[in-house]
């Protein structure tokens, strides 16, 4: 057991490696304890990979694209980019606490994650896949849905991401401008996951990081209309009716509960 618990301590010490020693002398990350080392890696990650997938993003449709998805007045100011930006900076380091633990978890043997495909072959790894994704999905509704029902859990938590409520305040850059606990509190499905069915450790820890591209993505307005995909169009509705799709990757949670509020039809109503 202690020689494939190391699997999962040899691939967190894998991705240490690439990224600190990308970044930083090895002098200042090798002496760290190895948990550190993890919640730096993150910290690390997700800094660049929210800049990178926000920054390219808004730069495409805000200015390669400009008038093409959002009319000029649509558009959210530089102000209120910064101001997301540094509610997200600040959270950042709360935020990278949730896979550092679950790592902690996983290389412990306190969760149900195996470390090879090979281990359990690929289609019980797809059914498993799709089973955790479910997990995640049901999970997050509700989680988010909570949020708004339960007053102080709104008031000193979920407001903090809602004072976004105009399309021309929404960007890329808000899908991560959480208070910390809130953010924490809507990741918590995936780690809850982890303890009810097998899943892939690299799968986890790249679904986890998906998030962050995930959660720019539906902060742009624009609307893709690819059912059965919890798009910007639907985000953008929740937004401002606070009432409506608490859904994540699918509207079907929505649509199961009652709270689904179609784009399309929205547009229909208003001509």
């Amino acid at each position: 057991m202690d020689d494939y618990l190391n699997l999962f301590v040899e691939e967190t010490s894998f991705y240490n490696r690439i990224v600190l020693s990308t970044f930083l002398p090895e002098s200042w990350w090798g002496p760290l304890p190895h948990w550190f080392q993890g919640w730096l890696r993150n910290y690390i990650g997700g800094v660049l990979l929210y800049f990178l997938s926000a920054f390219l993003w808004c730069f495409y449709i805000y200015y390669l694209k400009r008038n093409v998805y959002l009319p000029k007045d649509a558009i959210p100011s530089n102000r209120a980019m910064l101001l997301q930006i540094g509610v997200a900076m600040k959270a950042m380091p709360w935020y990278c606490a949730l896979p550092s633990l679950s790592e902690y978890m996983i290389e412990n043997g306190w969760t149900k994650c195996f470390s090879r495909i090979s281990d359990v072959g690929w289609m019980p790894y797809l059914i498993y896949v799709a089973a955790y994704l479910v997990i995640v999905e049901f999970g997050i509704y509700w989680m988010h849905r909570e949020l708004h029902d339960i007053k102080p859990l709104y008031k000193y938590l979920h407001a903090t991401h809602h004072i976004y409520n105009k399309q021309n305040t929404l960007s890329p850059f808000a899908g991560l401008a959480f208070h910390p606990l809130d953010g924490i509190l809507q990741a918590v499905p995936h780690v809850v996951a982890l303890f009810l069915l097998p899943v892939h450790f690299t799968t986890h820890i790249a679904l986890l990081f998906i998030e962050a591209i995930w959660t720019a993505n539906i902060h742009d307005c624009i609307h893709a209309k690819v059912w059965p995909v919890m798009g910007a169009g639907y985000h953008t509705i929740h937004h401002t009716t606070y009432r409506h799709n608490y859904g994540h990757y699918t509207i079907w949670m929505d649509w199961m509960f009652g709270t689904l509020r179609d784009p399309v039809e929205d547009e229909v109503k208003k001509m």
